[in-house]
């Protein structure tokens, strides 16, 4: 792959540069496969134009068509580096395709574990869309809710979830989704959750596993059961002394079209389930302060 590089007016000069292996558009769908661990199957298409092309593109990826386009209108134009002297100029070296692909997923992946949803919903001004808001690959689906209690108690609400507990609304879509992932192979509802009511990194909780948490402001669970890709569930609190705000956001990363077809399927379905979710969180926070409030019954001896 190739690319050019002008350093300054003063020398006009034009390097090429790229990357240390010569691969076509396909080759690089194939070391993208290998390295998410998936399947690809190539069909050739021999009449869709450019345009047609981009559609399809802007329908399975998360490109826009018109960016779509451009990419597909460029893979008649070879990008092959034809002039070394690049090389010579620069200390930097090139690296191959599998290792460029896998330092941008890693990069990726911590960028990704790092984002505050509430900042990042935030500052697309909350835009609400049947289907949630996609942000790079993966579709998001974030709402809120406010609550008259301290971040600490809300949070203390949230690390209770799941078990013996429930998950706050429809628990008995809950335990419906836990079976049909059992039949599927996956791990289904069984595994429960943790004694006691704090929550660490690595914990199970039912068909979920603790990816992240911070106490008082933010727990992120990975989903472990089978699916078209991968997803989380993420809260988050913030607030002040008397109040909270509790941020509540489904992340679902698409593998191919069957991915996508899943979330979209599912989406009424779980705007049902994550609404009521969350509005029994809101519930449980308030009782949280109910009970907090409450001094403890001492007991009383006769004489």
């Amino acid at each position: 792959m190739l690319a050019g590089l002008e350093l300054s007016p003063a020398t006009d000069r034009i390097y090429e540069i790229g990357g240390i292996d010569r691969v076509s558009y396909a080759d690089l769908m194939r070391a993208y496969a290998r390295q998410r661990g998936r399947r690809i199957r190539m069909i050739p298409v021999p009449a869709l134009t450019p345009y047609l092309s981009s559609l399809w593109l802007g329908l399975v990826t998360p490109l826009y068509a018109r960016i779509g386009r451009k990419l597909i209108e460029s893979i008649v134009h070879p990008t092959v580096v034809r002039d070394d002297a690049a090389l010579r100029a620069f200390a930097i070296r090139p690296m191959g395709v599998d290792d460029a692909m896998r330092r941008a997923f890693v990069h990726e992946e911590a960028e990704f574990i790092a984002t505050r949803w509430y900042d990042a919903m935030s500052s697309a001004g909350e835009p609400r869309q049947w289907g949630g808001v996609q942000f790079g690959s993966r579709l998001v689906d974030s709402r809120t809710v406010g609550v008259s209690v301290p971040p600490a108690l809300a949070f203390k609400a949230i690390q209770r979830i799941g078990g013996n507990t429930g998950w706050y609304a429809w628990n008995w879509l809950w335990r419906l989704r836990g079976a049909l992932d059992l039949v599927a192979g996956g791990v289904g509802m069984r595994r429960g959750r943790p004694a006691g009511a704090a929550l660490r990194v690595g914990d199970a909780l039912d068909f979920w596993r603790v990816e992240a948490i911070e106490p008082d402001h933010r727990l992120r669970l990975a989903a472990e059961m089978k699916l078209p890709g991968r997803a989380w569930l993420e809260f988050d609190v913030t607030g002040d002394a008397a109040s909270a705000v509790i941020r509540q956001t489904a992340i679902f990363d698409p593998v191919g079209l069957l991915g996508r077809a899943y979330w979209y399927a599912l989406y009424p379905l779980h705007h049902l389930v994550f609404s009521g979710m969350l509005r029994g969180v809101a519930r449980a926070a308030q009782q949280e302060l109910i009970r907090d409030m409450t001094p403890p019954r001492t007991s009383q001896s006769g004489s």
